[in-house]
């Protein structure tokens, strides 16, 4: 395994922004060769899922107020809404002339890499058997790929089913070269905390299943069938989770790997004509494909008790802006203190990321550099870390907020995030600080994927949180890794900084004309 930890750190360094040299990437848009951003499978019988966007949903700010919600049967309905509100559309926007979708699940460059299927029972106005198919976002639907038989469900809570994610490389990797697999990761990271607050509007939970290594999920996913796939276009596997109306501890998964068919049905449509090829993203991929050991990965935390907007309205309205206004940028604490109080887990043991914060416009907070520790026990380690002259300043001790250095941040935060206005602009912007090289030695290579799974899932939640909260985020994948850490005074890859993220309030290009998620099925 010493050979694939030295490919991952070797791959962190190499695809590093630098303040004179980007990670490689093409450096121009081959439009020619854009990927198709909707994957499909010829040859499958297509199941049309019911639109819910008629269907009334909770108040956002009761999705994890305990018994507050009851669970939904499984039926073809409540599985519809589960994935409209999650990995389904959110708009289309056109220029008169070009148009193009809107996800609930935010994605680096808009790109979607990360597809969904499902390991489903036997369900009316699906199959009379059990049955593995994928989830076709733009026409709503599932596409079969697989039926078979399986007592998997039977030590299961009735109403349980598995969803599965994955990743297309190459789309990414059109736009970001070699960069890609970490956008990818990140973007894994958002479906994964989408379907979990879609999960809880129908009143379900969802778990993280162990699986330690990906080929088990390449033979569920039926991605291991080779002549299925364009080798150009390689789809990964990346985690897989359980859906039940309750809470599961212990899953036995032994009866659904034996159980499922050798072959499955449905051959991908091909996504572009020619394609540019990244060999370190096969690299990277072949090393981070096994875990030593289990992680517990949770990603569920705590919102605001405040009256809120309906769930779907939130998930519905969440987007990127391109543009904050930066002369509305003053936020309020008590938006600022709600914000950081959405990414709390519940056992913060599962914390492995903390909040570097850049404040430029909290009221009653100075501007400069404020961390949230959303893993208490280490504090003591990052003032070992991190500059000497950090002050570590209480400024809220039971959140874990901390006031590092009052400074001007705004031309430094906009200079380090690949020149970015949305990153100066804003109300603050942040840096998440994970655990970095000892977690990946200790539990294994795939602990790399993961880390940046809870950076997206992270980033997710701050979306949605803003957006109730009337407010705009967006994600910054570009940011100069090195030149960050040497402000915070990281010395060694103990830390490392994985993704950047902006608040504040978006201005809006009113030229845009903005259309109905499911117009185009009318």
């Amino acid at each position: 395994m010493e050979k694939q930890l030295q490919d991952i750190f070797d791959y962190h360094e190499t695809t590093k922004h630098a303040p004179h040299r980007y990670a490689r990437s093409l450096g121009y848009m081959d439009w020619e060769t854009q990927p198709d951003p909707f994957r499909n499978f010829k040859g499958t019988s297509l199941i049309s899922l019911p639109l819910a966007l008629e269907n009334p949903t909770p108040p956002y700010h009761l999705l994890l107020e305990n018994d507050a919600i009851p669970s939904a049967p499984l039926v073809s309905q409540s599985l519809s809404q589960l994935f409209q509100f999650s990995l389904g559309l959110a708009a289309w926007k056109s220029t008169g002339v070009d148009k193009w979708a809107l996800r609930c699940n935010a994605s680096s460059g808009n790109l979607h890499p990360t597809e969904a299927y499902t390991i489903l029972p036997p369900l009316e106005g699906i199959s009379g058997q059990s049955t593995v198919t994928h989830y076709a976002p733009k026409s709503h639907a599932l596409e079969i790929l697989a039926e078979f038989d399986t007592n998997v469900w039977k030590d299961l809570p009735q109403g349980s089913f598995f969803v599965g994610l994955s990743s297309i490389l190459w789309r990414e990797a059109w736009k970001y070269g070699e960069r890609a697999f970490r956008y990818c990761q990140l973007d894994v990271g958002h479906a994964w905390k989408a379907l979990e607050v879609s999960a809880l509007m129908l009143g379900w939970q969802i778990k993280v299943m162990d699986v330690l290594d990906d080929r088990s999920l390449a033979k569920l996913f039926g991605l291991d069938q080779e002549n299925r796939f364009y080798k150009q276009e390689k789809e990964i596997p990346e985690l897989l989770l359980l859906v039940s109306p309750v809470r599961v501890e212990d899953v036995n998964l032994d009866d659904l790997w034996e159980d499922l068919p050798m072959v499955y049905e449905g051959i991908v449509n091909k996504l572009s004509e020619s394609h540019h090829d990244w060999p370190i993203l096969d690299t990277i991929h072949e090393a981070s494909s096994k875990m030593k050991e289990n992680v517990t990965l949770s990603t569920k935390g705590y919102l605001p008790k405040a009256a809120s907007l309906e769930s779907k309205t939130v998930v519905l309205k969440r987007r990127s802006v391109q543009m904050m206004d930066k002369l509305q940028a003053r936020m309020t604490y008590e938006s600022f203190i709600a914000l950081l109080q959405s990414v709390i887990v519940e056992e913060e043991n599962f914390a492995s990321v903390h909040l570097v914060l850049f404040v430029h416009a909290v009221q009653d907070l100075k501007q400069g550099i404020y961390i949230l520790l959303r893993k208490k026990s280490d504090k003591e380690l990052l003032q070992t870390q991190m500059k000497k002259s950090f002050l570590w300043k209480v400024i809220d001790e039971k959140l874990g907020v901390y006031l590092l250095e009052e400074a001007d941040m705004q031309q430094t935060a906009k200079g380090f995030s690949c020149s970015q206005d949305i990153a100066s602009d804003s109300s603050f912007s942040l840096g998440m600080l994970s655990h970095f090289s000892q977690e990946i030695v200790e539990f294994g290579p795939k602990r790399y994927k993961e880390l940046y799974w809870e950076c997206g899932a992270i980033g997710q939640q701050l979306y949605l949180e803003a957006t109730s909260l009337n407010l705009s985020a967006t994600g910054i994948g570009c940011f100069l890794d090195d030149t960050v850490h040497k402000i915070l005074g990281l010395q060694d890859n103990r830390f490392q900084i994985l993704y950047h993220f902006t608040i504040g309030r978006g201005l809006i290009d009113n030229r845009l004309l903005t259309l109905e998620p499911y117009h185009h099925l009318d």
